[in-house]
């Protein structure tokens, strides 16, 4: 069993890891929609329980 490698030069640059940014673009947006759907549910409970 042979195993080929291919070796990192600079004609094959690795590209920048964004997996940080993609991780707080995702923070930015999720946490107002979790805290806007927790206060919908709040007042929705208010409004059809009394």
């Amino acid at each position: 069993m042979s195993h080929e490698t291919r070796p990192a030069g600079p004609s094959s640059p690795s590209p920048p890891d964004r997996r940080p940014l993609i991780a707080f673009a995702w923070l930015w947006v999720a946490a107002p929609l979790a805290y806007g759907v927790y206060e919908l549910v709040q007042k929705a409970a208010q409004l059809f329980t009394g």
